[in-house]
């Protein structure tokens, strides 16, 4: 009776590595936005064209709200991550309740990419333009990384998830850098390609779009749908039956959580942490740039450096873990992100060798920090519940990540200071240190009802 099982795991695990070579792809696909767009060139720029629409009193007036121009980039990137919060619980529900998570993540893929490409457009005053599109591709962005993460404990068992999301992250690091590289000759070279500087950013914001509509098409082919017992929804049924019962499941999953106190307070440990994090991927170029006197081809050598290091730092820490423990490999780069906040607050201007280091020391610690918090939270999910709890951790990844952004902002706003801006960053990790270390991880997950892993 059992002979035709046997007979059929092959290829069962043969389907299951194909899925898995196929979610890689979504990290190459999307990568190339976050640090392209997010990371080089969209802060800076936005930025100058704020610059050049503000008024005489020195500001710039979105919605009559007076903000000096180098704070716009950080409110407009907090105003997108909590629009985020809205969108990620309902469409976290609505895909464990159908059972197809796929179209929704077609869907933001192909909002996210349209949305991006639409940059090419944003010159002269139209940094309203600018704060628009930033808005509707974050939001894209946030809602796919949730339902992309969620994935995880679907195609990976319990003992190879460290591997598996750890080698994700590193596919979408070597994506990002080799993008980085194109952008870099094309931005260094851009008069001998008989463009403007602001003409050859236009051309790498908009190809990063480009790029992640084109290599979202890999992981849709291969990724697959799993129709679960909780899925009841009719794939065909009418978008306001599925959008009242993907509200209804929402209530029911932030009731569920509270039954769940230890995943909980694993996810207030991310969340503030991860804060600290988002907000320095996406302020650094502005610092570097207003703060440190460094020109764009700095920034970007300082970004391909993070990106070729974070792929190698991912590997290296999930072979940590397998050694010491995702969570005191996490709880470690937390101490090392401490002290790459200080010492980038002591960075003398006009300096490159100094902000290359501090990229390295990004580098190092970046990528594994994430992969791996991204494995330890897919453990104490309960199973058949990941989209929603997933929501609830890109929630905490990006979409509570608005707090960095706008601290980074007020602070700059009250004092003009870029310095006392980065400074503030700092106290997240300390905190997050303290909350996870207080995390009792093995009786987290079996809490959820998953089996605990040799090592964790």
């Amino acid at each position: 009776m059992h002979a035709p099982i046997a007979d059929d795991q092959p290829a069962r695990l043969a389907a299951l590595r194909r899925e898995q070579r196929g979610w890689y792809w979504y990290d190459w696909a999307n990568s190339v936005y976050s640090t392209t767009v997010l990371t080089v060139f969209l802060g800076p720029y936005l930025t100058s064209i704020a610059q050049a629409a503000a008024g005489p009193d020195g500001f710039v007036h979105p919605l009559g709200i007076p903000v000096r121009p180098g704070s716009f980039f950080a409110y407009t990137v907090s105003a997108s991550l909590l629009l985020s919060v809205l969108a990620m619980p309902l469409a976290g529900a609505l895909a464990d309740r159908t059972g197809r998570k796929k179209p929704l993540l077609g869907l933001c893929s192909v909002t996210g990419s349209v949305a991006t490409a639409g940059m090419f457009w944003l010159e002269g005053t139209r940094y309203l333009l600018g704060g628009a599109l930033l808005i509707v591709a974050n939001v894209a962005f946030v809602v796919s990384m949730m339902l992309y993460n969620s994935y995880l404990p679907q195609i990976a068992g319990p003992e190879e998830r460290d591997a598996v999301s750890t080698r994700g992250w590193a596919f979408g690091y070597a994506a990002a850098g080799l993008a980085l590289i194109a952008h870099l000759v094309l931005y260094g070279a851009h008069t001998s390609f008989g463009l403007t500087e602001g003409a050859a950013i236009r051309i790498c914001l908009a190809s990063s779009g480009l790029w992640w509509g084109l290599f979202s098409v890999i992981p849709l082919r291969r990724l697959r749908d799993r129709w679960t017992d909780r899925a009841t929804a009719r794939p065909e049924a009418g978008g306001p039956a599925v959008l009242g019962q993907g509200l209804a499941q929402l209530r029911a999953t932030l009731r569920d959580m509270r039954a769940h106190p230890l995943t909980l307070a694993f996810l207030l440990a991310y969340l503030v942490y991860n804060d600290g994090v988002q907000t320095v991927i996406t302020q650094a170029s502005v610092y570097g740039s207003q703060e440190l006197g460094l020109d764009q081809t700095t920034l970007i050598i300082s970004v391909l450096l993070v990106q070729v290091l974070a792929a190698a730092g991912a590997l290296a820490m999930g072979r940590l873990a397998r050694r010491y423990g995702a969570q005191r490999t996490v709880l470690g780069s937390l101490v090392a992100w401490t002290a790459t906040i200080a010492a980038g607050c002591a960075l003398p201007p006009g300096e490159p060798a100094w902000f290359y280091a501090l990229a390295a020391a990004i580098g190092l610690v970046l990528g594994g920090s994430q992969a791996l918090s991204r494995s330890l939270f897919s453990h104490v999910v309960p199973r058949g519940k990941e989209a929603e709890y997933f929501s609830a951790y890109e929630i905490s990844d990006r979409g509570v990540s608005w707090l960095g952004p706008l601290a980074f902002g007020v602070a700059y706003q009250l004092s003009g200071s870029y310095r006392l801006a980065i400074a503030s960053l700092g106290v997240f990790f300390v905190v997050g240190f303290v909350l996870l270390a207080r995390v009792p991880m093995r009786r987290a997950v079996a809490a959820a009802g998953n089996p605990v892993p040799d090592r964790i």
